[in-house]
């Protein structure tokens, strides 16, 4: 490479680098607002420009897309939908964008975790399968020739599911009691606990539970831990696979991290994904909703090929209020001449 050629590089990877970090992306509390910060930028510099000085393509790592909610509360059903969709347009569409800057391209791995820790989940192995086919088929259909996905499958082929979950974990995993430690901290990793816990109550507090509220916070207390030691160890892993792919994540992250946080949808609630809501449109544009807060909203169901895609939901529209008659002021002999003066 020219010494010529190093400051275009250089301009056009902290340029890639803005768009992937200012678009959508998810920030925890004291990340920096407005325009990207520079320490953000350099944290991920090395690895654009590497790809950039190499002629290669830049390539992106997403632990996503795993399995839809058990609960009926918030989904649609066990497949894909409209949701998954928009997100995987995105997615897409940001590794276009980073083509007009770098004509090599940019690609985005989806690192499915769905079989990683669906035992938790209460979700069978053969739903996560029917979902990562299913998703496939979404892809190629959607023109979507810069994404592909990546699963465990891929890791252990040929093992049964349970035991790549185990090999899994004893290669990969750091124990419970790291975990506790790290959460106690506080900071992040209890962020995360927090989260996890508050989405494993939601998804396992569907019609099918018939226990108390107290029982199931207890065991979904217990089950975040183990969530987030499985997906350290899922992380771990791709780390090892693919050590020069940018890492983008779905949980918020702060400021100059070795993660990008990224917003797959428009959503009021950070936390909030396609697999764990539906897609709603309204006044022009998509938002995510859990499935019971979309229909409570009066929102309508929308069939796609025979299947439940998306609801939409009209923006409810205020009635006009008549503006009141103008009342004429006092004539001027009548008015204060002190409020005169000081007019």
């Amino acid at each position: 490479m020219s010494e010529q050629a190093a400051p275009d590089i250089e301009l056009a990877a902290v340029e890639v680098i803005r768009e992937v970090l200012s678009h959508q992306r998810r920030m925890r509390e004291g990340g920096c607002a407005g325009r990207v910060c520079l320490r953000c930028v350099r944290h991920h510099l090395d690895a654009v420009r590497g790809a950039m000085e190499a002629g290669r393509r830049i390539e992106f790592v997403l632990p996503a897309f795993p399995t839809k909610s058990p609960n009926p509360a918030k989904v649609l059903g066990p497949l894909p939908d409209l949701a998954e969709e928009l997100a995987l347009r995105f997615l897409n569409s940001l590794c276009e964008r980073i083509a007009e800057v770098h004509p090599p391209g940019a690609a985005i791995l989806i690192c499915s975790d769905g079989r990683v820790f669906n035992d938790l989940l209460g979700v069978s192995d053969e739903n996560v399968t029917a979902y990562a086919h299913a998703l496939d088929a979404m892809i190629r259909r959607i023109g979507a020739t810069h994404l592909e996905q990546f699963s465990l499958d891929d890791v252990y082929r040929g093992a049964g599911h349970e035991d790549m979950r185990a090999m899994l974990s004893a290669g990969h995993a750091p124990t419970l009691d790291e975990l506790r430690e790290e959460v106690r901290a506080g900071g992040a990793p209890l962020a995360m606990y927090r989260g996890i816990t508050r989405f494993m109550l939601e998804d396992l507090s569907g019609p099918g539970y018939t226990g108390t509220r107290s029982a199931l916070q207890r065991k979904c207390r217990d089950l975040a831990y183990r969530v987030i030691q499985r997906s350290r160890a899922w992380g771990n892993l791709l780390d090892r696979l693919f050590p020069t792919a940018i890492r983008l994540s779905i949980h918020p992250q702060p400021c100059s991290t070795g993660k990008i946080g990224i917003l797959l949808a428009d959503t009021p609630d950070t936390w909030l994904t396609p697999w764990h809501s539906v897609a709603v449109a309204s006044g022009g544009r998509f938002t995510l909703m859990k499935r019971a807060e979309a229909e409570e909203a009066g929102a309508e169901l929308v069939l796609a090929a025979g299947s439940p895609s998306h609801y939409v939901l009209e923006p409810a529209v205020e009635p006009a209020v008549p503006r009141p008659a103008a009342v004429p002021g006092p004539p001027p002999a009548h008015r204060d001449p002190w409020n005169q003066a000081c007019a």
